[in-house]
């Protein structure tokens, strides 16, 4: 059996092939071999959801900040999502030494 790959665009509706070739897929038998072993129920429970790692790296606590009118200004004409982007920029020169030593 031949690897397909696909570009999937999520909006969009499966096509008639799309839903037969899954459907298709889901009949065929699990096949474990020593590349691919099955895995026991203590791996198992070691699994985690992509989901809730990335959830608890994404959480964000609220803070006051206070900023320059010229400062608050720019980041506004950034638009929608600004406040992500001045943490993203935060992150990045509190992680980096050489350039906070500039800041301080």
């Amino acid at each position: 059996m031949a690897i397909k790959r696909y570009t999937i665009d999520l909006d969009a509706e499966l096509t008639p092939e799309q839903i037969k070739e899954l459907e298709e897929a889901a009949k065929m038998p699990i096949v474990f071999d020593e590349d691919c072993p099955e895995l026991t129920d203590e791996q198992l429970a070691q699994f985690r959801r992509i989901s809730e790692i990335n959830q608890e790296k994404r959480h964000r606590k609220i803070v006051s900040l206070r900023l320059s009118t010229r400062a608050l200004n720019t980041a506004r004409q950034l638009g929608k999502g600004y406040t992500a982007i001045l943490s993203r920029i935060l992150e990045d020169v509190l992680s980096n030494p050489e350039k906070l030593k500039k800041y301080l």
